[in-house]
């Protein structure tokens, strides 16, 4: 999980290095708005504060009226990059609620293994998958129930907008005590020991092969047409004014199979923003249009 530091602000000596003034929030939040659909709202304004202190550090700048002015620059675009990689708040756990993956593996996969194509195809998104604990749930999932389905076309689409979230999962190394939450036997066949660290662990070359990373802002073009037989963006739209949540729910109903499942979190509903889906679990939802 990122957490803003509450001394971040400060020079060393309890004296705030750093103030982020009503007007200098402001223009960050809509320019985070405008760039990302990210809506942050008035109580956040410490957080920000004190996640982009480092930021202004590093470019040598004097204040927050003067980052502001350079993100207004012409050469500000690798900047943005490095703001929503402050600013993003990652939690996640392998397995984090359990049920969607049962789900997944009732109703999505195990209808499948009963196709009999010369090379059956399967397409999953993890959308906003973080360090990558979301899709390596899923690709374990996917590979116990397929196991008897051999020649399978089955990938897994992992994306977010925090590089340096991406380059995590893609390396698919964690902590140890990261594995409580994987069933035991999935601990034994997917995951590996490093040599050099015995307090980390690696997941399995058949499910890395099985995820491709790709950075991806969801209020820009999406280069992926579909279709999805799942789509997991789950404690994402929370984040998004009810606007920004129309039209992606929109959006992902566009690029899922009829049928297909959305996943969200359980913070989260279609109620009042979407009428492509009908409820097919806990907040699990069906397109139907």
């Amino acid at each position: 999980m990122s957490t803003a530091n509450g001394e971040e602000g400060t020079n060393g000596s309890g004296v705030r290095e750093f103030e982020l003034g009503d007007a200098e929030f402001r223009f960050l939040a809509a320019f985070l708005s405008r760039e990302t659909g990210i809506v942050l709202s008035a109580h956040k304004r410490q957080m920000v504060c004190g996640r982009l202190v480092k930021r202004l550090r590093h470019l040598k700048l004097r204040s927050f009226a003067d980052y502001c002015d350079f993100l207004r620059g012409h050469d500000s675009g690798s900047e943005v990059e490095h703001m929503v990689n402050a600013i993003t708040t990652n939690i996640t756990n392998f397995f984090r609620e359990p049920h969607h993956f049962e789900h997944l593996r009732r109703t999505v996969l195990l209808p499948r293994t009963t196709e009999r194509p010369q090379r059956p195809r399967l397409r999953l998104w993890s959308a906003g998958c973080s360090s990558g604990e979301e899709p390596y749930s899923i690709a374990m999932t996917v590979a116990d129930t397929l196991r008897a389905g051999d020649g399978w076309d089955a990938l897994i689409l992992a994306t977010d907008i925090d590089t340096n979230m991406l380059n995590r999962g893609a390396a698919g190394i964690y902590p140890l005590e990261a594995a409580g939450n994987i069933p035991e036997g999935y601990r034994k066949r997917f995951l590996r020991r490093l040599p050099h660290d015995a307090d980390r662990m690696q997941m399995a070359d058949e499910l890395r092969q099985s995820i491709r990373f790709k950075k991806l802002n969801l209020h820009h073009q999406w280069p992926m047409k579909g279709p999805f037989d799942a789509i997991f963006c789950r404690n994402v739209a929370i984040y998004f004014d009810k606007a920004t949540q129309v039209g992606l729910f929109n959006r992902f109903a566009d690029v899922l199979a009829m049928g297909g499942i959305l996943y969200l979190g359980h913070a989260e509903s279609l109620i009042g923003v979407s009428d492509r889906f009908e409820v097919s679990d806990k907040t699990a939802y069906r397109r139907i249009k």
